[in-house]
């Protein structure tokens, strides 16, 4: 998997070396021409924001085999029964919103092999609107255990995100707390958790990609 030991996400570099060659075009104009001066210091700042949102820092994910880890950092903004349809059966659906301040790589929630993949072109409704579940542009894996439970992580683009990003394919075997893909700017994960599941986390508790304990596995 990739950015496995770097501290900004690869995916940040090309906006980082844009906004510096435009921050550094601009200071030299700004030397003759006021104007272009603050610009400079605009694209400065936002250089700086972008390798902000771009951070990439280690997490310690807990050695209990059974945790689902949550694949991101955020509030959890939906607790309870849903109907996954790729799977086709009543799950416990847990829903963590990013905001552009958080960071935005995404963790395997548990350790197994990925059954299938699954990619859906949709619509950019902000995320918090529960329509977004099933109109927005999504990417999802199913992935199975070795105890035979099966669970369903969704990367979920948002009003602002417009790229998903996701390394994982159909037959490879993740390892739980690692890095597996990002969103660009701010965006939404599902987790469908088998209904037997025990939940660890309740409505507006904020979580740690890869450290933070949604539920427990039987």
């Amino acid at each position: 998997m990739r950015n496995s030991n770097t501290p900004i996400a690869a995916e940040g570099y090309p906006f980082i070396a844009g906004a510096v060659l435009i921050a550094v075009v601009l200071a030299v104009l700004g030397s003759k021409i006021p104007a272009f001066f603050f610009l400079a210091v605009f694209f400065g700042a936002l250089t700086l924001f972008i390798v902000f949102f771009f951070r990439n820092p280690e997490r310690t994910t807990p050695a209990d085999e059974n945790a689902v880890i949550a694949p991101a950092d955020g509030v959890v903004i939906y607790l309870g029964p849903s109907r996954e349809e790729h799977l086709g059966e009543e799950m416990t659906k847990i829903s963590i919103f990013m905001s552009v301040f958080n960071v935005h790589v995404n963790r395997v929630p548990i350790t197994g092999k990925v059954l299938d993949t699954f990619y859906i072109k949709g619509k950019f409704l902000d995320v918090r609107d529960d329509r977004a579940t099933f109109e927005n542009e999504q990417a999802g894996l199913i992935i199975e255990t070795a105890k035979g439970m099966k669970m369903v992580v969704v990367q979920v683009a948002g009003l602002i995100a417009r790229r998903i990003v996701c390394y994982a394919a159909k037959g490879d075997q993740l390892v739980r707390g690692k890095r597996y893909g990002l969103i660009r700017f701010g965006s939404r994960l599902d987790v469908y958790l088998p209904s037997e599941a025990a939940v660890r986390v309740r409505m507006g508790d904020k979580t740690v990609a890869g450290e933070t304990i949604l539920g427990l596995l039987p």
